[in-house]
């Protein structure tokens, strides 16, 4: 458990991850794998940390967006095959020599990549397949896929792990024609490659909002992401948040006069206003938009609304009437106020949020 010196900390409660990987565990057949994200840092949670507690909980394989990452996770003793799902053309050799499986997105990529492999002397080496279904960002198109079967005919350098597509709007219950669209022309590309190759790939095509809307469509794997952390596409499903963003109060003034912080944008009341200053500001990923009383933080229970202009560093709470003192714990977000309230404030989404916490606040994993 954190410490009584603890100063800014990012908690990550073990038992909600765990409670949240049991929830979508539960929703799918006992012989589908499933992917666990860690990319951004893990959304914001911490990657090694996080990776590290959903190896233990037997997750089957994570994914990352960039190859460093990937790279970092494997310094770090984690041993999980980890999709490198931004692989690019630029790292080839890191991603071979930390046992990486990069997503190849287009010929280009899978061409240079098994240059790499050839001037090694590898073969079989794997990597997954990405279909471009409608999200129109990366991938295969349908008319490029013969293409595609053309140059593995003639190339033994790899072997497909996995093909797979990414879902634009499963969340969204008004644009399930377009998702079950999407679903069609993916099973439509996988069963072409599948029948090219000779041999039977992993499918994969739902993400959270997947797993929980359209669980008919799970095939051998499914990609859990924002639905670990803790936020749930469905009304009424309590998932665990992971993470809390706790700090101290540093100082608590009393001012009958004056303004607070930069730009006098906090006022004070002729009958005083009780000011609590924490170490947090919009460099931690507090944004600007939630000072001048736009938030509120919890304080031993009760909400403290912010008071003047965001700092870079720290912030002003207004704790008038609130029992607290230096040293007490402010809950920035968790269970109260939880991050999606803070995301609906600043009209963004919750993933924003958890990703704009920086490597500078430390993670604690709390296991009780």
């Amino acid at each position: 458990m954190p410490g009584e010196n603890d100063f800014s900390r990012l908690e990550l409660s073990l038992p909600a991850a765990r409670k949240n990987y049991r929830y979508f565990r539960s929703l799918l057949r006992p012989s589908t794998k499933l992917l666990v994200l860690v990319k951004a840092n893990a959304y914001g949670h911490g990657a090694v940390e996080f990776a590290s507690m959903m190896q233990a909980e037997g997750a089957d394989y994570l994914a990352v967006a960039l190859p460093v990452e990937g790279v970092e996770l494997r310094r770090s003793g984690i041993s999980l095959p980890v999709l490198v799902l931004t692989a690019g053309t630029d790292f080839f050799p890191e991603i071979i020599d930390y046992r990486l499986e990069p997503g190849i997105p287009n010929l280009y990529t899978l061409e240079a990549l098994c240059k790499v492999l050839r001037e090694r002397g590898i073969s079989d080496f794997p990597v997954h397949i990405k279909l471009d279904t409608g999200m129109h960002r990366l991938g295969f198109m349908p008319h490029e896929i013969p293409a595609l079967l053309d140059f593995l005919k003639e190339h033994q350098e790899v072997k497909i792990r996995s093909i797979y597509s990414h879902l634009a709007v499963a969340e969204d219950p008004a644009e399930d024609e377009f998702t079950l669209g999407q679903i069609r022309l993916f099973e439509t590309g996988a069963a072409a490659i599948t029948d090219a190759v000779g041999y039977k790939p992993m499918w994969h095509v739902l993400n959270s909002a997947g797993i929980e809307r359209f669980p008919q469509f799970q095939h051998d794997m499914v990609r859990l992401g924002i639905g670990i952390y803790g936020i749930s596409a469905l009304p009424g499903v309590k998932l665990q948040p992971v993470a809390s963003l706790k700090v101290k109060i540093l100082q608590i003034k009393t001012l009958t006069e004056g303004t607070i912080g930069y730009g006098r944008h906090g006022h004070t009341s002729p009958d005083g206003t009780r000011i609590a200053t924490i170490p947090v500001g919009y460099a931690d990923g507090i944004n600007r938009h939630l000072g001048c009383g736009h938030a509120s933080f919890s304080v031993g229970g009760r909400r403290a609304p912010t008071i003047g202009n965001i700092c870079m560093d720290m912030c002003m709470i207004d704790v008038t009437g609130i029992d607290c003192a230096p040293g007490d714990t402010v809950t920035i977000f968790g269970s109260d106020p939880t991050v999606s309230e803070i995301a609906g404030i600043l009209g963004t989404i919750p993933y924003e949020i958890l990703t704009s916490v920086p490597r500078r606040i430390e993670r604690i994993i709390v296991r009780k």
